[in-house]
């Protein structure tokens, strides 16, 4: 099975520091989000229950939505979890249900959600594959997965100027669609955008993703703190890409949903033949 190169705990770890200024930080996955649910604009689906998976701080707008559904809102940070938990008063009406658990071994029953929705999290899993098969394991018959991740070129100025062993690798969009055929999904769907933010400077950069967790916990990242050289030279290289006084920096952003279709074969592998 494919390896993201993700070391798990590490990643856990900067998530668990990092909840108290997450929200404040995470402006692109805020932004991705509202995407995203526009994008169900053309699903018909009425779910009964969703899973947020790799939730950060629940929030609100999946339940909004989707009025009277149960959301289960799903991270392996439980500081995270604790943070967002926070937000919701008790006059609150169907707040989502936090779980602490991870994905690749989803604390949830088979065929129990009719959508996972997972926004800017598929890349901080150790195993993409074994989540996708998760996620299609606790999916009903017909339920949908609809998520958004990292592509390849993410922070590419970042990575020319630290070097390859700084910077995460992300998964291609063809070898994600790959794998939710080869997890059993249906119809999948992938599409790709870049956005591009603008940062004051390279220390502006690096402080907003300390905030929201997203430092290197790759398992072949470079060791031990960088020193004072190394960093001056990043900042010198991250200023001379600097335009009008900004500082651009890249994001390729992957979408993919599909859905879960009937089984070819009975529990007692008789095949299954449908008339219509």
């Amino acid at each position: 099975m494919p390896d993201s190169g993700i070391d798990a705990r590490l990643a856990r770890r900067r998530f668990e520091r990092a909840a108290p200024t997450y929200r404040a930080a995470a402006r692109l996955e805020a932004e991705i989000g509202a995407r995203m649910l526009e994008r169900l604009d053309y699903m018909k689906i009425a779910p009964r229950r969703i899973l947020d998976a790799g939730s950060g701080p629940p929030q609100r707008a999946l339940g909004k939505r989707y009025r009277g559904a149960q959301v289960i809102a799903l991270d392996y940070s439980l500081a995270m979890l604790r943070a967002g938990r926070r937000r919701f008063g008790f006059w609150e009406r169907n707040p989502p249900q936090p779980v602490c658990g991870d994905f690749g071994l989803l604390p949830v029953a088979a065929a129990a959600i009719e959508l996972v929705w997972s926004n800017m999290a598929l890349h901080w899993a150790a195993d993409p594959l074994a989540a996708l098969r998760e996620f299609h394991r606790v999916l009903t018959v017909e339920g949908l997965l609809s998520f958004s991740t990292l592509g390849p070129d993410t922070l590419a100025e970042l990575r020319a100027a630290a070097g390859g062993a700084r910077v995460h690798r992300f998964a291609d969009m063809h070898d994600l669609g790959d794998m939710l055929v080869a997890a059993g999904f249906a119809a999948p769907v992938m599409d790709m955008e870049r956005v591009t933010l603008l940062y004051a400077d390279g220390e502006a950069l690096l402080a907003d993703l300390r905030a929201s967790g997203q430092t290197c916990a790759g398992g072949g990242r470079a060791r031990g703190l960088a020193g004072t050289r190394f960093r001056a030279a990043l900042g010198e290289q991250l200023a001379a890409r600097r335009r009008g006084g900004k500082l651009p920096i890249s994001y390729e952003v992957v979408y993919g949903h599909a859905w879960k279709p009937a089984p070819r074969r009975a529990a007692d592998e008789r095949s299954v033949v449908r008339f219509f």
